[in-house]
């Protein structure tokens, strides 16, 4: 038998496995996006949650659990190699479409979202340090830009179908078995046809001059955590920015589709509208990835934020379809701005043998934005209303912005 070959960094150098991760990917968005349109409606319709706080509990159980699977996430994956992390992802999320088809009661549904926010915890996480690890430092946010531009139009896609499909057949089973398919194919191209990249990692390690000249591959996971999350004036920036953005996404995910049915919106634009948003965004990604390295990192972030918090505030304050569409557009425009590029700007600052645990952190925060969200906005809409719950929002992501400008150093981009 042949010796493998070695490994070599770059995008066209990888590009057939790179691919092959950007159509796993694609699948971990999907089994994300079944629930988009249906589950606030099943909610609200089936299990007749009224409290926008109780309706929400299964955002909190997702982004609580995945907020914690992506801390371990990246030490796993530097322990045990990338490939089995990632297999072990799809193999959490193999009960999920079950228990929200056959859910008896509210609880099954929260159970269902622990799993499948461990699952995504690891998989999406995985998909992320393994394409960082092929293409090297000079193309990373064209990278990153690949990879969220995959997952966010399989939650867009699957949330548009799953919307017609509930339209037509009704709420359960129909729009979770799209799920199950979903899982079984990720589960099996990433067992038969990915490849491990762990040797790709320390090959650039290799290579490698770190920002922190002081802090290379020797850093405990405290170390890690203490400087992604507050002490590097760039990460931690990066941070409370990931943490704001998924905070936005736990609103549009839990509290747009039932703001949208109060209004009279039919099953069919409302599932248009969970679809544009994520579409944007994903296919956004495409280009600004790529212009984050050209351009650098700082105010591409800074004014996605700020594009971010129009949007929200259109959604406040509008009453109509085409409004809620245009400013699902603007959201979709800001998120594409800033999602590609707070990833590489990890890349840019961590060092090749703690990026996939600074990663895990920026990840755990991130992520963790979907619980605060959940408990923040539902708290907000049972006290005040929706309009209100999400203007406050808007001035809190508006805030956000104003924290990269000021802590983040601009120069981390050019410094690798």
């Amino acid at each position: 038998m042949a010796a493998p070959s070695p490994p070599v960094l770059g995008l066209k150098q990888n590009l057939s496995q790179f691919m092959l991760l950007v159509a796993v990917n694609a699948l971990v968005g999907g089994t994300l996006g079944q629930e988009r349109t249906v589950l606030p409606l099943l909610a609200t319709q089936e299990f007749n949650l009224g409290l926008h706080t109780s309706a929400l509990t299964y955002i909190l159980a997702f982004g609580l659990s995945k907020a914690a699977m992506n801390y371990f996430a990246g030490t796993l994956s530097d322990r045990f190699g990338r490939k089995p992390v990632l297999v072990a992802g799809w193999l959490l999320a193999i009960p999920v479409p079950l228990m929200l088809i056959v859910g008896p009661n509210w609880g099954w549904i929260v159970a269902a979202n622990v799993l499948l926010g461990l699952s995504q915890g690891l998989t999406w996480s995985t998909t992320v340090v393994m394409k960082m690890d092929l293409v090297g430092p000079n193309q990373r946010g064209l990278a990153m830009g690949f990879n969220e531009a995959a997952g966010y139009p399989g939650v867009a896609l699957t949330a548009l179908a799953t919307g017609y499909i509930a339209a037509q057949y009704g709420l359960r089973p129909g729009p979770f078995l799209v799920g199950a398919a979903y899982i079984g194919l990720g589960l099996g191209l990433s067992v038969l046809t990915v490849r491990e990249t762990h040797h790709h990692m320390r090959l650039e390690a290799a290579q490698h001059a770190s920002v922190h000249h002081s802090a290379h591959g020797n850093l405990t996971n405290g170390q890690v955590f203490a400087l992604t999350s507050f002490k590097d004036r760039s990460l931690s920036a990066v941070s409370q920015a990931g943490l704001v953005n998924n905070l936005n996404d736990g609103l549009a995910w839990g509290l747009f589709p039932v703001l949208f049915a109060s209004a009279g919106l039919s099953l069919g634009q409302i599932g248009v509208l969970a679809a544009v948003y994520p579409a944007v965004w994903g296919a956004g990604q495409l280009v600004t990835g790529a212009a984050s390295d050209r351009y650098g990192r700082k105010w591409l972030i800074a004014g996605g934020m700020g594009v971010q918090a129009a949007g929200l505030a259109m959604v406040a304050a509008g009453h109509d379809f085409g409004i809620w569409l245009a400013a699902a557009v603007l959201i979709g425009l800001g998120t594409a701005m800033v999602y590609p590029t707070l990833l590489a700007a990890i890349g840019d600052v961590a060092h090749p043998t703690w990026r996939a645990r600074s990663v895990g952190v920026y990840r755990l925060w991130r992520d963790g934005g979907f619980a605060v969200g959940a408990l923040v906005s539902g708290v907000l809409a049972d006290l005040y209303g929706l309009p209100a719950a999400i203007a406050a929002v808007a001035g809190l992501t508006a805030l956000s912005g104003v924290v990269v400008a000021v802590r983040m150093r601009g120069d981390d981009h050019a410094a690798r």
